[in-house]
């Protein structure tokens, strides 16, 4: 998510950057533990101090899980936090873990970033996702998941797809029914490609122009979302 993005590395241009993202503004945590396992995690941002840290929520231990114990003095993590009032653009930064704190509130501390990206959701970035929609094929309905998506389209995975029948560049539409508040949400798309896995069969799709609108509150939510 590093591609098409323009690197601040000035304290200016940092601070700046930071202060796009308000106070209890949505992010996401991805983090990795000193295994290699990875977990994105739902936060929010609280504020900062100019070249000294960064202040984050502590994400819902229900969702942590086994992973908290992990998240102690240096461990990295990338942050990304969607822009108010500046569709598809997204401010993301690396960096590490200095503290926790619990009072006044659970708190992640971490060190001041010294580069921060703004990255725009109308480039050719790939978010991995794991949302629940609908495939329809003329009167046909298929349970299917988006495994990730971008501005011109997305990889659908049907896990009974095997009983597909597919024929060259086949318009269909994509439906979302319920995800972080977008209901019902239709996306219109051409089937360009298609690849059997253990899973199921998993679709390459190229979004029609006339869903541009709908694919963008996607993108939005899809950035912000752990999956």
């Amino acid at each position: 998510m590093v591609d098409n993005s323009v690197k601040m590395d000035t304290v200016s241009r940092l601070n700046r950057n930071l202060a796009l993202l308000p106070p209890g503004a949505t992010i996401t945590l991805d983090m990795s533990t000193p295994a290699g396992q990875r977990g994105k995690f739902r936060s929010k941002f609280v504020g900062y101090l100019p070249k000294n840290y960064v202040l984050v929520q502590y994400p819902d231990s229900s969702k942590l899980g086994n992973f908290a114990q992990y998240i102690t003095q240096g461990m990295g993590v990338t942050v990304r936090g969607l822009i108010e009032g500046h569709e598809g653009a997204v401010v993301a930064f690396i960096s590490h873990v200095k503290q926790t704190v619990q009072l006044p509130s659970r708190l992640i501390v971490l060190e001041f970033p010294r580069e921060v990206s703004l990255q725009n959701l109308r480039s050719a970035m790939r978010i991995e996702t794991h949302i629940k929609a609908k495939l329809k094929i003329k009167d046909e309905h298929w349970s299917a998941v988006i495994a990730n998506i971008s501005e011109t389209g997305c990889q659908l995975l049907v896990s009974n797809g095997e009983k597909l029948t597919l024929t060259g560049e086949q318009a269909v539409e994509i439906i979302i029914e319920d995800f972080q508040g977008l209901k019902n949400l239709k996306l219109q798309a051409i089937i360009c490609n298609n690849r059997t896995q253990a899973e199921g069969v998993m679709l390459g799709m190229k979004f029609a122009d006339a869903s541009k609108s709908e694919v963008t509150k996607v993108l939005q939510q899809a950035v912000v979302t752990p999956h």
